[in-house]
């Protein structure tokens, strides 16, 4: 059993999706960081940034934070989705998500969609960069079936909810026909469409 402490958003389901990749049992205890449950005693105890989601293995007595770390935890304990012969390029391509991927479009996030108006440099160079992020990954996904090969791995669980707010970045996910197909293939996936929804809030994954 595992209790999954969250709230809703690309990192937040990286991790439910996990879970139900590998057919799991989890509860979920929603971390509202819009009232600032992050920042309590108790959560800080777990999660030393004060960052979600954190991971409980309550059977084995760990608690996990970071995204990363977390879909490292997991695969390697259940020996899934974390071949150990494309451990290198899985491990780069989920590097690649947790540096610079998340944090760009998290920003473009940040001044495009929720602040747009307030700043024109920062506008203007988060959204140059994450136009870049998708030729780069489109680039990629012309070569390979998913970011680290032919198999579906923790870099491709990572890489997506990101890719899902697609909406939300208005470069056009459809002008980028490589990730478009992998995003679609990644979308159809049962433990996918029921890990996006975790907070149970009937949440659809966006379609390209």
């Amino acid at each position: 059993m595992f209790e999954l402490l969250s709230a809703d958003t690309p990192n937040g389901k990286k991790i439910s999706i996990m879970l139900e990749e590998l057919n799991l049992k989890y509860k979920v205890t929603k971390i509202n960081i819009m009232k600032g449950d992050q920042f309590k005693p108790s959560f800080a105890k777990i999660s030393p940034f004060n960052k979600i989601p954190v991971l409980k293995d309550i059977k084995n007595k760990k608690t996990i934070f970071e995204s990363g770390a977390i879909l490292i935890y997991l695969g390697e304990k259940y020996k899934k989705f974390y071949d150990k012969k494309d451990r290198l390029k899985i491990l780069q391509w989920l590097m690649a998500q947790m540096a610079y991927i998340g944090p760009m479009l998290g920003q473009h996030h940040q001044f495009h969609h929720y602040n747009s108006g307030k700043s024109k440099f920062g506008e203007e160079r988060y959204f140059r960069i994450c136009r870049a992020i998708y030729k780069d990954l489109d680039r990629r996904l012309s070569k390979s079936k998913y970011l680290a090969g032919s198999k579906y791995s923790i870099a491709d669980i990572a890489t997506f909810p990101w890719i899902a707010r697609h909406e939300w970045h208005d470069i056009g996910l459809k002008k980028h026909k490589h990730l478009a197909r992998w995003y679609k293939l990644i979308a159809q996936r049962k433990a996918v469409i029921k890990g996006y929804d975790f907070m149970n809030r009937g949440e659809t994954v966006p379609k390209v």
